[in-house]
């Protein structure tokens, strides 16, 4: 008899033991929920100062009307294009390299997954000296 009455003990002992694990987790739980709401309110504040400042931004980019390309804009803007375009190339370059290399390590039954689209014309192997 002395048995079932240590058992019966440990059953209620684990079960307390149990129960207090869990609410304590639960406590856990919603200290992280708490910190995460802040964390959000905080979140959304500086993102609604965000957005104010690039209403002030865009207004005072409306009120600007002399801002006018200058020749020195103009040939900024060539070079991203040039850049733009050496991009392509070397997307290309890349590309062809890596279906190169899985028909060597794969063999030629696999083909790549990403295809970018074709350098223009003025792009040719002949201006990688431009690079």
């Amino acid at each position: 008899m002395h048995k079932k009455e240590h058992s019966s003990l440990n059953t209620k002992s684990s079960k307390e033991s149990l129960e207090e694990q869990t609410l304590h987790s639960i406590i856990e739980l919603q200290k992280v929920h708490i910190d995460l709401a802040e964390k959000f309110d905080k979140l959304a504040s500086q993102i609604q100062n965000l957005l104010s400042l690039f209403e002030v931004a865009a207004r005072n980019f409306a009120k600007q009307q002399s801002m006018q390309a200058t020749e020195k804009d103009k040939e900024f803007l060539e070079k991203i294009d040039k850049l733009l375009e050496q991009n392509k190339f070397l997307a290309k370059g890349l590309t062809l390299m890596e279906e190169k290399m899985r028909e060597r390590l794969y063999g030629s039954g696999t083909k790549p997954t990403f295809r970018p689209s074709m350098p223009s014309q003025n792009n040719s192997p002949n201006n990688l000296e431009e690079l």
